[in-house]
């Protein structure tokens, strides 16, 4: 009698080697895969799932650019005299090297931040610290001045910097004027200038268009570097979102063309081991840290491009549930028996509103495997740049 199987799904980083810019990428994650399958001893199975960080594709691509680059496009877009920098996230990997070459492109800089954090959880002040001091962040505007009568310098948790003076110090260097205001209203930086860049992410339409509406010349992140400046690289979807630092000179963007990428690796799969598999780029997972109150999620998705068989959201029953509510009755063998049914006999339409799928969040695929991805595969020195995932589509059933 086969042994009922054990191990439900399992997430493998890959270790690989150092990718460079012209790499066949493609054929190496496949070889990676494979050697890594034959050195720990694993099958290559339908329906697993291939993972490949987007900073590698993009780096594979060459698909970089130099601050001058982005100051050219800036200046040619906003016309090189006073821009105004909306919401933009606090990072010196994700945005200090933008911010150099925006400043770069104009005369004087208006950075608007948004308090007491940023889009993605970065914190300038405490909710705390705003209560005490009577402020209203969704009405009240503070010029640097009142920001440091009311709160002083503070610096962020994990990095140790004042942002404010950080962002000031940078658009300086580049040899414009800085000024720095907050507010949580779009508007308010009409106030300063109608040449306008809104840097905000996943609100990034809403405060464009309100602010179009408004008669302001305005650009997203997204419009920044969606072309080519001098033979740079670009992403003519997302600009400059998902962008990190390089060197001190350049950044990397978000890949380009992942889709061709993607079913390139499915294809070559299937042809060395006649299984089916599907691929993802994934980049920023999409999760919360419940201490640091940092959304992870800085880039424009979780993943920009992916196989046909990660369309889509979970269809499950909650064994729980069943457990507790439709077989309370039954234990052991029969309890068993009668969960494995239940599974079998779920229909393949959505389970949305019923009862027995309470608690399974109906999130994308993509957005759940692509964090699994990011958390597997960290972002320091694993070395694992490519993920391995086994059983994801499984279910009690499989293998019982």
């Amino acid at each position: 009698m086969k042994a009922e199987r054990r191990v439900g799904t399992v997430s493998r980083g890959i270790r690989c080697p150092i990718f460079r810019e012209g790499d066949n990428l493609a054929e190496q994650v496949v070889e990676s895969v494979l050697e890594a399958a034959e050195s720990d001893g694993f099958e290559i199975l339908d329906r697993d799932v291939i993972g490949i960080t987007e900073s590698v594709v993009a780096r594979c691509q060459g698909n970089y650019a130099s601050v001058n680059d982005i100051a050219e496009d800036v200046k040619n877009k906003l016309g090189g005299e006073t821009i105004g920098i909306v919401w933009p996230i606090l990072s010196r990997n994700r945005f200090s090297i933008c911010l150099k070459g925006m400043a770069m492109g104009a005369k004087k800089v208006v950075v608007m931040l948004s308090y007491p954090s940023d889009e993605v959880g970065n914190a300038l002040l405490t909710i705390d610290q705003v209560v005490d001091a009577g402020i209203n962040p969704y009405s009240d505007v503070l010029d640097e001045k009142k920001y440091r009568e009311l709160f002083g310098v503070n610096k962020h948790q994990f990095t140790g910097v004042d942002y404010v003076e950080f962002y000031s110090e940078i658009i300086r260097e580049a040899g414009a004027e800085a000024e720095i205001v907050f507010s949580n209203k779009p508007e308010t930086i009409l106030e300063y200038t109608n040449n306008v860049i809104n840097c905000d992410i996943h609100t990034r339409f809403r405060t464009r268009n309100k602010l179009k509406d408004l008669g302001a010349n305005v650009y997203g992140m997204d419009e920044i570097l969606n072309a080519p400046v001098n033979g740079s690289g670009f992403n003519e979807e997302y600009g400059l979102l998902g962008t990190n630092k390089s060197t001190d000179d350049s950044v990397k963007l978000f890949p380009r063309d992942c889709q061709p990428f993607v079913d390139e690796v499915q294809t070559i799969m299937k042809k060395k081991t006649g299984k089916q598999v599907e691929v993802l780029v994934y980049g920023d997972g999409a999760f919360k840290d419940p201490v640091g109150k940092i959304w992870e999620l800085a880039d424009p998705v979780v993943s920009p491009a992916y196989t046909e068989g990660l369309n889509g959201t979970p269809n499950e029953l909650k064994l729980k549930y069943l457990a507790d509510n439709e077989y309370s009755d039954l234990t052991g063998d029969e309890l068993k028996e009668a969960i494995k049914q239940a599974i079998s006999d779920k229909p393949e339409e959505s389970l949305v509103g019923n009862m027995a799928s309470e608690g399974t969040t109906p999130r994308r695929l993509t957005d759940l495997i692509g964090s699994l991805c990011d958390l597997t595969s960290g972002s320091g020195d694993k070395g694992t740049p490519v993920i391995h995932i086994q059983g994801y589509f499984d279910n009690y059933t499989t293998g019982m």
